[in-house]
């Protein structure tokens, strides 16, 4: 499944980084949905795997269609892959599970890096060519 492709300007206002300064450190940024395309309910990307309310929660931007913002403190998602690799997004998330959703552009960039990488070290053929 394709990853969401909505996106919101965090802007945090003064006093709301005051109040997270002793816990947390927020700075503004463009924050992009992690879930997968299609989903009914608001949007989420990651802003801190450390939560100060408890050890199994993350702190977690959560937007609308209207692209109202708020912080959320959410419990992680308990399901686990054949693999043993944890999903990534939080407890009751809609739509697939973290391993499930794709990141094209992140999926493109890192074919990019490698193309660039085998370029720069491609060794010459003992043939001359």
């Amino acid at each position: 499944m394709r990853r969401c492709t909505s996106a919101v300007r965090l802007d945090f206002p003064a006093h709301v980084v005051a109040l997270f300064a002793p816990t947390l450190r927020l700075e503004d940024h463009d924050a992009f949905c992690e879930l997968g395309e299609g989903h009914d309910e608001d949007h989420a990307d990651l802003i801190s795997i450390k939560d100060p309310t408890g050890p199994d929660r993350a702190v977690w931007a959560r937007w609308n269609e209207r692209r109202t913002a708020r912080l959320a403190s959410l419990d992680w998602c308990q399901t686990e892959n054949h693999k043993e690799d944890a999903c990534g997004l939080f407890a009751d998330h809609p739509a697939a599970h973290g391993w499930d959703v794709r990141d094209l552009l992140k999926e493109a960039q890192a074919l990019a890096l490698e193309r660039e990488f085998q370029r720069r070290h491609r060794r010459p053929r003992s043939d001359g060519n």
